[in-house]
Formats: structure tokens, sequence, C-alpha cells
């Protein structure tokens, strides 16, 4: 039974960093592309970062702040977060391309002084 659970959400001050984990079960996550994405109220959900073997890609708006990585013995992914701006605040969820596609829960990160 695949299973998705975020963790490391918060509030955190503009300019601050976060660390979110996805961990993993079910599949081992290095088999297949894993990715987060964010969605705000009202918005619609939007793709942040992918890990697909040793690749990684990242949306234009957070290029250069954000790092996305996986443990595979912990079979968890992680995505760190640095410069963290307004904007960035939003409900983060992992997903994995197996079979469909799952989603986690999410969790929320605030940006605000």
């Amino acid at each position: 039974q695949v299973q998705l659970v975020e963790s490391g959400g918060g509030l955190v001050q503009p300019g601050g960093s976060l660390r979110l984990s996805c961990a993993a079960s079910g599949f081992t996550i290095s088999t297949y592309a894993m990715r987060w994405y964010r969605q705000g109220p009202g918005k619609e959900r939007e793709w942040v970062a992918t890990i697909r073997s040793e690749s990684t890609y990242y949306a234009d708006s957070v290029k250069g702040r954000f790092t996305i990585s996986r443990d595979n013995f912990k079979n968890t992914m992680f995505l760190q977060m640095n410069s963290l701006k307004p904007e960035d605040t939003d409900v983060y969820y992992c997903y994995a391309a197996i079979n469909g596609g799952y989603w986690g829960q999410g969790t929320r990160v605030t940006v605000s002084s």
C-alpha cells in the first residue's frame, strides 16, 4: 500500500529556511520520479521540483533557492527551502509518479514577519 507523509512545514520569517520531508512506504522512491507541488487558496496546484534518477528539475520561481533530494536508505524525499519569500506561502504536497500517481496529505508553509 503506497503512502506518502509530509512533514516539516511551519511559520518562518522572510529570508528564513525550512526543510520538508516526504516519508514513503509501499514502494522504493529511487525507482520512480518524485515531485513536490504547492497550492494556495484559490490557486491551481503548482509544480515545484522533480527528482528522477540522479536528475533534478525546478520551477523558475524556486530555482537557486530550493533543493530537492532523497535518502534512499530512509526512503524519504526532502525539499530544502532557503531564502523564503512571502509568496512561497502555500500547502506543499509530495507526489509519486507510480501507478497513476499518489499524493501526500500536504504540509503548510507560512512565510511571514
